[in-house]
């Protein structure tokens, strides 16, 4: 047999293995070893001499020295923090009431924390099983269709590996010797807009047949609006920004409610009328950031990450940055005025409206996502920004969701241990498939499987667009059998040369690997998604109704493939700005 038949074989009986149940991993460097001993076979010299044991060695240092996987234990003892520290029950509650009018109110705030709190940790089961504790039964219990509530929390539960900060776009971007913080920022609007086409499903359907999705009773809807908002109101104006500006300049009446038996005080005036201007602090702070971005700083951001990365099997990647653009152009000026308009007059009719209830919504959510909120916010910020590398920023997340916990006084001795067990845990496969893959990928090459695969899809003459859906497909199929992690690390390897020869960005189709392998936790039969709820989903709900409810994700997620491709500006826009070309 000859050395590239080998290749395949070794290509071959790696999926077969793997589908049969053996560790990945270990299974990889095992191929890994008994190939190479094949492949550097000389009689002439001792067995133990072999040189694909120093190609071990060589493979297993260039993990271990990699700076980029570094980042992997701080984002997984984040999410892992903040998943045992219990902070997204009332975060729920909260989204729930304010959006308590709209079809598939429960569906919605589920769809929402799910995408919200997997930004937050980026750990797919632990939201998955999360999610299906707090929120699988209130949906079954308001008569919810079972494939509708199944369907949200397992779609929803896996944008969190999409959408940075995000574990998988670093292993990505280790095996394709790409830059974290491009790849990031690259994936930023796809996974929103991914999360948003399944909002617009859920409510279509809701609306489009209501049984599926039954309007809440009134007992489930009402606001618990505290006495003192209500005296507030009688005292002032029925309007609560109005009527906490005149307690300001007019306290005495204030001073005499009585705010959790405790009287309101001139502090407490003075706090829920910063609650209260919440809505306009965020507005300003968006518009006003964006400004300065844009038509102040004006400065290209270098890529700290970019240049040196070593790719598995292959050459180190050279970055070539362009010089952005001297400064915005016409077209800003005029979206920032619409932009700037509409979010004026949206300000505007919420304070308008502003009732007790909607005060009282509003200081909920103030106090169950603001916090989190502003952590996301800032580890996002600080890595695409350039203020930090995606390592640094990982480890301010880290103390950023330790801090949180501690301050929600959810995390004692006994949740921190278990964080940071399974941080250990985690984090320990993820470095074992990296020795593996890189061991694997290396011996393949040396065998000539992958110059094999190269002339095969070359001799096809496929265009750019013809190889983007080939290859987008083969991904497709392979994620219903393999996982996540074993398609980035064993496949994504053997497409990576062949995007220099179709002239087809990395970035651009790295991201549409990640939106694809969305598809890889809806997929039977390894779909882990599903299992994940189906053992916290009470004894009624069968797997086949959760395997229903995720197929029409799945189409999804083939959708925004084809609106990402059609429309590389949604990935590649927000990359080029803040690096350059």
């Amino acid at each position: 047999m000859s050395d590239p038949a080998l290749g395949l074989l070794m290509l071959g009986l790696i999926v077969v293995v793997i589908m049969m149940g053996f560790a990945t991993a270990f299974t990889l460097m095992g191929l890994g070893i008994f190939f190479g001993f094949i492949a550097f076979y000389d009689p002439s010299q001792p067995w133990a001499e072999n040189k694909v044991f120093a190609l071990m060695v060589q493979r297993t240092y260039g993990a271990m020295t990699n700076d980029v996987l570094i980042s992997i234990p701080l984002f997984v003892l984040m999410g892992y923090v903040m998943e045992r520290g219990a902070l997204v029950d009332k975060m729920f509650y909260s989204i729930q009431l304010a959006f308590r009018r709209v079809p598939a109110a429960l569906a919605v705030a589920t769809l929402i924390v799910c995408t919200f709190w997997g930004i937050a940790s980026g750990l797919v089961g632990a939201v998955v099983v999360l999610m299906g504790v707090i929120a699988m039964n209130p949906m079954l219990r308001a008569g919810y269709d079972v494939k509708l509530a199944s369907g949200v929390i397992t779609a929803g539960g896996t944008l969190g590996i999409l959408i940075p900060p995000s574990v998988m776009i670093i292993v990505y971007a280790a095996v394709a010797g790409q830059s974290v913080v491009k790849l990031y920022a690259a994936a930023m609007f796809p996974g929103f807009f991914l999360a948003l086409l399944y909002l617009v499903y859920v409510l279509g359907w809701a609306t489009i047949n209501p049984r599926i999705a039954p309007r809440l009773p009134e007992e489930q809807t009402r606001v618990p609006v505290p006495g003192w908002v209500e005296r507030l109101q009688a005292a002032y104006s029925r309007n609560m920004l109005v009527g906490l500006a005149r307690a300001l300049l007019s306290p005495a009446r204030a001073r005499t409610i009585a705010a959790d038996g405790k009287p309101l005080g001139y502090r407490g005036i003075a706090y829920n009328f910063g609650v209260a201007l919440v809505p306009l602090f965020l507005a300003v702070v968006t518009l006003g950031g964006a400004w300065w971005y844009v038509v102040i700083h004006k400065k290209t951001i270098d890529a700290p990450e970019a240049a040196g990365l070593q790719p598995l099997g292959g050459a180190a990647a050279v970055a070539e940055a362009t010089p952005a653009d001297a400064g915005p152009s016409a077209a800003f000026y005029i979206w920032f005025a619409i932009v700037a308009a509409l979010t004026a007059l949206a300000v505007l009719r919420y304070y308008w409206r502003m009732d007790a209830a909607r005060f009282t919504v509003l200081k909920l959510l103030t106090a169950s996502v603001m916090p989190l909120g502003i952590l996301t916010i800032i580890v996002l910020a600080v890595i695409l920004f350039g203020i930090t590398t995606a390592t640094e920023s990982a480890a301010v997340g880290a103390a950023g969701a330790f801090l949180l916990a501690f301050q929600a006084r959810t995390l004692d001795w006994k949740r921190t241990k278990e964080a940071v067990f399974l941080t250990a845990k985690t984090t320990a496969m993820v470095c074992w498939l990296f020795v593996g893959s890189a061991l694997f990928s290396a011996v393949f090459a040396i065998l000539g499987g992958q110059g094999l695969v190269e002339r095969w899809a070359l001799s096809l003459n496929l265009t750019p667009l013809q190889f983007m859906i080939l290859s987008q497909a083969i991904i497709f199929v392979l994620g219903w059998p393999l996982e996540w992690t074993e398609i980035i690390i064993i496949f994504v390897p053997i497409f990576l040369p062949l995007l220099k020869h179709y002239d087809i960005d990395p970035i651009l189709w790295g991201t549409l690997v990640f939106v694809n392998l969305q598809a890889a936790f809806l997929s039977p039969p390894v779909a882990m998604s599903a299992f994940y709820l189906k053992g916290v989903s009470p004894p009624h709900v069968t797997i086949n109704q959760i395997f229903g409810g995720m197929m029409p994700y799945m189409l999804i997620v083939i959708v925004c493939m084809v609106i990402m491709y059609l429309w590389p500006g949604m990935t590649l826009w927000l990359p080029n700005y803040l690096y350059g070309n």
